[in-house]
Order: structure tokens, then sequence, then C-alpha cells
């Protein structure tokens, strides 16, 4: 009897970016918060850095808002993925939008020297706030879309966040250095308020009720869970894996704050300060624009495919780092910016994919929690030793930024050399979770 001939698998059929949006109405209106809240957060990243440079003068001063954008991930970070694992995402999107757009207009009482402090309150609070914000938003997604649906949210969703960095830094600085900044912190509160308008009319679908336990002081705290959470990463190396490499790309977001000296000491456009920061920034969202449409269709969709673009990514990210430095012709700086961020986006995006392909629903809020929570704490220490490196011990801002790139590649050799360690078959002792239903067979709320 002969064998029957064997047939490859049926690939994934590979869902439209506009397709999903029409047709997939619950992410479209997602999708429309984060356009109109990431729109307005590029006027008030713009419009602070300014406040910053123009009231102290010093790359220090933005380098401490770097680390007070960052703080807050990496201290609310276990409680935020708890919260998120526990109640409505929904609820918990729009309420940290309405308070963001409370915490923003406090920035329109900075006028002196002496009041810098209150800019490191205010960010630190609108951080804490975003730290509940972006890992319901993130555990929410594979709720509302299938699985072959999920690489084109999640570029569409990054692509946007470039597409509002290009178009936001490009506005904001305009608007920020013609206007003045207090426009653009009351536009930024008006985009909060839109956005969480928008997220109120998504209907996700009901999740599982969780199991009764015995409520201990532990359990109130979030403790029992975040161990939890800690545990079921401890077993899966693969994960384990997928979550450092955001972490991965924070030791190189150094390059923020270098971007913000850039504008000011280096490239001036019109002799303007926050002009010549808006346009380095839309180099930077052109770039991570770029990246995942050009790695999808360059790289392909599978665990594998996926697995050696990330590593690739940081190897383009760090070299083009180090050219950008180099550069001493603004046209060609824009362009190597541009180049190594597709890097970084390639990495986001498809390591967002793979543990959200990889994580079950009742994780999900705490191992993206803990993932931002690193990034931001690999992104602090990153921005604060750049305005060391410039302020204290004078390094120009060429040097470091060449610095950083070379560091930059670091993780990538890590990542291909560690592969044939954490890639490999996961063999986890206790009882497999029942998959958690999604969009296609649970009832809505």
């Amino acid at each position: 009897m002969s064998k029957p001939i064997p047939t490859k698998p049926e690939r994934t059929p590979i869902v439209g970016y506009g397709a999903l949006l029409r047709g997939n109405r619950e992410f479209r209106f997602l999708w429309l918060g984060q356009v109109v809240s990431q729109m307005g957060d590029w006027f008030d990243t713009i419009a602070v850095y300014t406040i910053a440079l123009q009231l102290t003068g010093s790359g220090r001063s933005v380098a401490l808002i770097m680390v007070a954008r960052s703080l807050p991930s990496v201290v609310m970070g276990p409680l935020s993925g708890v919260v998120a694992d526990r109640f409505s995402r929904r609820s918990i999107m729009i309420t940290a939008d309405l308070l963001r757009a409370v915490v923003v207009l406090g920035f329109l009482l900075v006028r002196r020297p002496d009041q810098m402090w209150l800019v490191y309150v205010l960010t630190v609070l609108q951080l804490a706030f975003s730290a509940f914000f972006e890992p319901a938003k993130t555990a929410a997604i594979p709720s509302i879309v299938s699985d072959p649906e999920l690489v084109s949210a999640n570029a569409i969703a990054s692509v946007t966040w470039s597409a509002m960095l290009t178009l936001g830094a490009a506005v904001g600085g305009v608007v920020a250095g013609w206007f003045g900044t207090d426009v653009a912190f009351v536009l930024d509160s008006l985009t909060f308020v839109a956005s969480a308008m928008l997220i109120a009319t998504v209907r996700f679908p009901k999740r599982p009720p969780r199991a009764k336990a015995k409520l201990t002081v532990g359990k109130a705290l979030g403790i029992t869970d975040t161990i939890e959470g800690a545990r079921y990463v401890k077993r899966r190396r693969r994960v384990f894996a997928y979550l450092m490499v955001k972490p991965a790309w924070g030791m190189g977001g150094g390059i923020l704050t270098l971007l913000a000296v850039f504008g000011e000491r280096v490239f001036p456009v019109g002799g303007k300060t926050a002009t010549g920061i808006g346009v380095l920034f839309t180099a930077r969202g052109i770039g991570t624009a770029v990246g995942p449409i050009v790695a999808r269709r360059w790289a392909g969709e599978t665990r594998k495919q996926m697995q050696v673009a990330i590593g690739i990514a940081f190897l383009i990210g760090g070299v083009f780092y180090v050219a950008f430095g180099l550069s001493r012709s603004f046209a060609w700086a824009l362009l190597f910016l541009a180049i190594a961020h597709t890097g970084g986006s390639i990495l986001w995006v498809f390591s967002t994919v793979l543990l959200q392909r990889e994580v079950e629903d009742q994780f999900r809020g705490r191992v993206f929690a803990a993932e931002l929570a690193l990034l931001t704490l690999t992104m602090a220490a990153s921005n604060y030793l750049v305005g060391e490196l410039m302020d204290r011990f004078g390094f120009s801002p060429r040097v470091v930024t060449a610095g950083v790139g070379a560091f930059f590649v670091l993780p990538g050799l890590i990542w291909f050399l560690t592969e044939k360690w954490w890639d490999r078959k996961m063999e986890v002792t206790e009882t497999p979770i029942a998959r958690i239903p999604t969009v296609e067979d649970v009832p809505f709320d």
C-alpha cells in the first residue's frame, strides 16, 4: 500500500489593512481613538521638550523628563497588569484617557525655571495613567480580532503611531514654535477626551469568570497575581525571549534625548528649537511607519520568519544610529535616522504579535505590563546616561549617538546566539489552559 503524498500546510490568509478596518467595527473605533490621542501626544511631547530647553538650556533637563516618563511604568507595572487581567479593559482605557486630559492642562501653569519641578510631577502623573492604558489596550486586541488579522492589527497600530509621530511632531513643532506651547497642551487634552468617547463605543467580548479564591492581603494588593505571572513567564523560555525584545530596544532609548539636543544644537530649523526637534521626530516617524509594512512582505508572518526579522532589525538600528550620529549633512542624517527606526518598528510589531499569540488571555495583562515596565526602566537608564555623558563628562552629541548605535547592535547578536536555547518546544508541567474564546464565539458586553 503506497503512502499518501504529504501535502503542504495551508498558509493562513493574510488580511489586508483596509479589509480589517472596514470589516471589524470594534477594532476600527479602538484605532480611531488611537489616532486622535496620539496626535495630541506629540503636540504635548514637543511642547514639553521646548519648555525644558527654553527654561534651563540643559540636556540634563530633557533626560530627566525622559526618566519621569519612564518611572511610572516601572513602579505601576505590576499593579497595572493585575488590574488589566481582573477588570474591564474598556473601563480602564476610558478612565485613563479622562484623567490624562485633566493632567496635561497642568502644564499651562509652568512659566519660570523654578517651576521645572512641576513639569516632572505632571509628566509622572500623565505616564502613570498611561501605564494602565497601554497594557489594557494591547491585551484586548486579540479578543476583538481573529488570528489572521493579528499581524495587520498590530501593524496598523504601529503605522498609526508612526504617522501620528510624523504629522504630530511636524504640526506640533509648528504650533509650539509659532502659537506657543499652551495651545499644544490644550489640544492634547481635547484629544484624550475624544479618545475616551470613541473607546466607549467599542464592544469587547465577555471574558470567562475568574476562579474564586480566598481573599488574602497578597491577593488584594495584587502580589499573588504578580508572582503567578512571573512563574508563568519563567516556565516558558520563548515567552521570556519575546518579553525581553522591547526592553533590549530600550537600552538604545537614549537616542530620544539626543534627538531633542540635536534639534537645539546641531540641526535647528530656521533658528527655532521646536521646529528642529519636530523635523527630527518626523523623520523618526516616517521610518517607523515604513518598517512593519516592508517587513511583513519581506519576512513573512510565521513565527520563525518574525524571529529572524527581529534579530536583523536590531542590527539595522545599531548601524544606522551610528551613521546618523556621524553625518554632517542634515538630509543624510534624516535618511539614516528614518532607516534606523524602521528596525525599531519591526522588532516592536513582531515581538508584540508573537507575545499575543503565545500568551493566554488571563495572563496577557500581566505580561504586557511587565514588558512595558522593563522597557521603560531600560529607557530611563539609557536617557539618564546620555544626559550625564553630555553634561557632566562633556561628550558631544555626535559621539554619544555613535556610542548608542554601537551598543544597540549587541542585543541582535545575543538574540541569534541564544535562539537555540529558548526557541524549543515548551514543556509546561501544569495542566494546559483552555483556549480563551475570541470575538468570533463569545457574546459582547
